[in-house]
């Protein structure tokens, strides 16, 4: 079991509990000039739908999609500096039908790559066409459920 974090006074001032932190979204560098892309992959193959990017942040040709309930969100920024190759780094789609999604992946002509099993999570990983790991995975109930 693991141990609950030690949080110190997170109370609020009217005295209620905190709530936790969440996570609003997750920034992937790609290379200058890539957004078209990064639409292709992420918006026609995997379905996202693009967000407009705030006003503030047009000149910076960043690319956004919705992921989730709420603001949840998945931000391409352009940089310099790029994921290598061998980096495990990556994010994971929850999916309703991962087959659907293999195949999707696989006739755009994008790698599969199995990983270790985790119960109840069935997954695969793929590589977007530019290089950053991506995870995709079905949740069929708790992890911890048979071990």
């Amino acid at each position: 079991m693991i141990p609950k974090p030690f949080i110190y006074n997170l109370e609020q001032k009217d005295g209620s509990n905190p709530i936790m932190p969440r996570l609003q979204h997750v920034s992937t560098p790609i290379p200058q000039g890539s957004q078209r892309q990064v639409r292709s992959f992420y918006g026609e193959v995997l379905g996202l739908e693009e967000k407009e990017v705030p006003q503030t942040l047009k000149h910076l040709n960043l690319v956004w999609f919705a992921v989730g309930e709420g603001e949840l969100e998945l931000h391409f920024v352009p940089s310099t500096v790029l994921v290598a190759e061998e980096d495990p780094r990556h994010f994971c789609l929850v999916v309703d039908d991962l087959d659907v999604y293999k195949k999707r992946v696989a006739d755009a002509g994008y790698p599969i790559s199995e990983d270790l099993a985790i119960h109840n999570r069935p997954r695969f990983f793929t590589r977007d066409p530019l290089g950053n790991r991506v995870e995709l995975t079905v949740v069929l109930g708790d992890y911890r459920d048979g071990q």
